[in-house]
């Protein structure tokens, strides 16, 4: 396995050097970067490189959460998130923002490697559902594309549902394409000769 890079952010130098310390105990093989303050947090995350951010707030600001939210996408990773107190908005807010663990009150040095595991598990089966989603609705879309040619062949050439497939199936074929190309380029066609 290769190094584990965490970010951590925290203002708070003792939490800060706590969780670095629980760190440290917890992998054998793992470099901290240490944020202290907010401020332009998705830039020093992104350039920080870490697999994993571990964000300690007491309370965290609309500011943090947007920050995160931008950190997460722009390229994602796991995050876990401890605060002391929360609310039902901050913690709607924090997992729209692509928190992956969201603990309150719970910040123990002897909990840190399990938090940070299990960040890393949710984070990587929400990726694999986001993954599965794309590509069904990328399925979807082909599969309208290909109805909506097969119907322009139907129309045009007097072909059965049936062999309208099949023509557009040989074509993908022969020419060593996608049918949904095929399908897309006839439509783009068709499209032209209106």
């Amino acid at each position: 396995m290769s190094t584990l890079r965490v970010a951590v952010v925290d203002a708070d130098r003792d939490r800060a050097l706590m969780i670095v310390d629980g760190l440290k105990d917890a992998f054998d093989d793992i470099d901290v970067i240490v944020i202290g303050d907010e401020t332009g947090l998705a830039r020093r995350i992104a350039e920080a490189r870490a697999d994993v951010v571990l964000l300690d707030l007491a309370s965290p600001s609309r500011d943090a959460l947007e920050q995160m939210a931008a950190a997460s996408g722009s390229m994602e990773r796991p995050v876990a998130m401890f605060v002391d107190r929360s609310d039902a908005e901050t913690t709607r807010a924090a997992i729209e923002a692509g928190v992956s663990a969201y603990v309150v009150d719970g910040l123990e040095k002897r909990r840190i490697r399990a938090i940070v595991e299990m960040a890393i598990s949710r984070f990587h089966a929400v990726a694999r559902l986001r993954a599965e989603l794309a590509a069904t609705r990328e399925a979807l879309s082909e599969r309208k594309t290909i109805d909506r040619a097969k119907g322009l062949l139907m129309k045009a050439r007097g072909l059965s549902e049936e062999d309208a497939y099949a023509l557009l199936r040989k074509t993908a074929m022969e020419k060593g394409r996608k049918l949904a190309d095929i399908a897309r380029a006839l439509i783009d066609a068709a499209e032209l000769l209106r």
